[in-house]
């Protein structure tokens, strides 16, 4: 990418992993207040339940969020009006979105152990990306992150077995005591909420698909609805994903010329996609379960908002679909 080394040169001396390492640290601290279970594993790594044998919570899931972003931004629980019957918002912000959200949070780390009942699969996020560069994406972003502790999070029912863990481990270059592992069901309050606090990084995901210039989004804010938990995973999955496709908003803060900003505010909303306009959990079924048959385009924030910071001109696009939203809460 023609801007990877514009990226590097403002996050070259910033650690995801130190900025997570102080998040794991105050879970450490507070783990009895936020009903979240800390544990050494097998090959001597942390492991962290924060929504299986034990309860967790939002609190623990808002703690979870600001790991994932590798502590380069701010993750809040508020009460906003835009959204009657679900006023309950994740507001996020980072003025390091690129490296927060695609170098950290992003869950594109792929790990797989085993078949059949005992198969092992799910897919790792926050900053051990940095470390493990096992994405073609940090070629493009031009960053690498050292550390001599790191983190992985997971939306998981049960923890990752050894095997897993000596893989991440090996890949990052560290011992596996050096590793946490943060794991929490989506079905829980606080994979939810872990999950929900990604509108920000679905709009930088889409702008990377969208090809816009990476190294050009100097800071964004994102708020989306805090969407109720459900016992079964479809339904679950389902609602997280529609708190985004249908009540995310994103405000990006882009430099160089207004046309550009204009084009990826018009093209960054849900609504561009084809498989807009019903719960997800009905689009998934539609498509048979096959999540890579559904337009990648549709992971998206509702409404986009995106400023050229030179021109001074704010373009806005989409908009907050309520009655979907409400069909998938129920």
């Amino acid at each position: 990418m023609s801007g990877a080394s514009s990226i590097m040169s403002g996050a070259s001396s910033i650690s995801v992993n130190e900025g997570a390492s102080k998040g794991v640290d105050w879970l450490r601290a507070q783990a009895a207040r936020l009903e979240i279970e800390i544990e050494t594993g097998p090959l001597g790594e942390t492991l962290i339940d924060a929504g299986v044998k034990r309860r967790g919570g939002i609190e623990a899931g808002l703690g979870v969020a600001r790991i994932c972003l590798g502590g380069l931004g701010e993750v809040a629980l508020t009460s906003d009006a835009t959204i009657r019957r679900w006023p309950w918002t994740l507001s996020v912000r980072s003025s390091q979105p690129v490296i927060a959200c695609l170098g950290s949070q992003y869950a594109g780390w792929s790990l797989a152990h085993g078949e059949g009942r005992d198969a092992f699969f799910a897919l790792g996020s926050g900053p051990a990306r940095a470390l493990a560069q096992k994405e073609a994406l940090f070629a493009e972003l031009g960053y690498r992150d050292q550390a001599t502790r790191t983190t992985l999070v997971i939306e998981s029912g049960r923890a990752p077995p050894p095997e897993i863990i000596a893989k991440v481990a090996e890949a990052c270059g560290l011992p596996p005591s050096a590793l946490t592992v943060i794991y929490a069901p989506t079905q829980s309050l606080a994979g939810g909420v872990q999950v929900v606090a990604r509108v920000l990084e679905v709009a930088l995901h889409k702008a990377h698909a969208l090809k816009f210039p990476l190294e050009r989004i100097v800071d964004g804010l994102g708020a989306a609805p805090l969407s109720p938990p459900h016992p079964d995973f479809m339904t679950a999955m389902g609602r997280t994903n529609d708190a985004i496709i249908y009540g995310g908003r994103v405000h990006l803060f882009v430099t160089g010329p207004a046309d550009d900003a204009k084009a990826l505010a018009d093209a960054l909303p849900s609504s561009a996609s084809r498989d807009y306009g019903a719960p997800f959990r009905d689009i998934f079924k539609r498509f048979k379960g096959d999540f890579y048959a559904i337009d990648p385009m549709l992971f998206s924030p509702a409404e986009t908002m995106v400023t050229a910071i030179e021109a001074g001109a704010t373009f806005r696009a989409g908009g907050v679909n309520e009655a979907l939203l409400d069909a998938s809460f129920g």
